[in-house]
């Protein structure tokens, strides 16, 4: 393995940029392509140093190593450019993709060696440590593991199933952001009503992440019933404060899946999750 890869960025956003400055710590240089591109990706590139070049393929060209950083919506067309110019190096496809079109990349990609990642956290800038996820073949997976040693990017490989790393990031940002979404109605239901100062001190007395306890989604089940109708009222109250209802509205309807679990105790975790993914 060379020790000094040169690597392709796609494209120096502020995730992508950040992450393409801690490859460039082990890296001979780290190539993005100009075409297309803002002034506010040319200022970023050229704050972490990353080398200019003009044309997608000059940069497949000289790249043993791909990562793929862009919105997620553009993450299958820039894979079949790159399929175009029959790529054989290595393609980390980090965007936060579902697994499935993740596997159709990988299938696109059939010249190239493909690693699944997802990046969990904030970019790697200002003392924050974002960890990359990986999937795929060992000894790809292995070249992206030394790309990033030493840096504020860190590594955690989770096997040689490409999806993987994806289903992580993808089931991570489902919770994660939906909460802070959560967030902004609870508060300005509050606020309506003059009690955000209130709602903040309740809060404040439980700091722990519902997501760290999933033992507690049987109880959740088991309670639906009397949830639901509960999240259909908040719903109205957002809806009177002209905020938007929908989400709360779904989560209710989420909850009516698990109407037969009314009051169970003994409903195991298994079983809840069984429940929810059935109509």
């Amino acid at each position: 393995m060379d020790q000094q890869p040169t690597i392709g960025i796609l494209h120096p956003g502020s995730m992508g940029a950040a992450v393409a400055a801690c490859a460039k710590q082990n890296a001979a240089s780290v190539l993005w392509c100009k075409d297309g591109r803002s002034t506010a990706s040319t200022e970023r590139a050229a704050q972490f140093g990353l080398t200019p070049v003009t044309a997608l393929g000059e940069l497949l060209d000289r790249s043993e190593i791909v990562i793929s950083l862009c919105p997620p919506a553009a993450a299958e067309d820039l894979a079949h450019d790159v399929a175009a110019h029959d790529f054989t190096g290595v393609y980390v496809e980090a965007n936060a993709i579902a697994p499935e079109r993740t596997q159709r990349i990988a299938a696109l990609l059939a010249a190239a060696t493909v690693v699944d990642a997802g990046v969990v956290g904030s970019p790697p800038a200002r003392g924050k440590s974002p960890v990359l996820y990986l999937s795929g073949p060992a000894n790809a997976t292995t070249r992206i593991e030394a790309l990033f040693a030493g840096t504020d990017v860190q590594t955690k490989t989770l096997g040689a199933k490409v999806g993987k790393a994806s289903a992580l990031k993808l089931a991570y940002a489902s919770f994660q952001k939906t909460s802070r979404v959560l967030v902004a109605l609870a508060v300005g239901m509050a606020r309506e009503h003059g009690v955000d100062q209130e709602l903040i001190d309740v809060a404040s007395r439980r700091t722990d992440s519902y997501l760290s306890e999933p033992e507690y989604i049987a109880k959740t089940a088991a309670r639906a019933w009397r949830w639901g109708p509960e999240l259909e009222e908040a719903a109205d109250t957002l809806a009177a404060a002209g905020l938007p209802p929908e989400m709360l509205r779904a989560t209710a309807s989420t909850l009516a899946r698990w109407n037969d679990a009314k009051d169970d105790s003994e409903l195991t975790l298994t079983d809840a999750l069984k429940q929810l993914a059935q109509p």
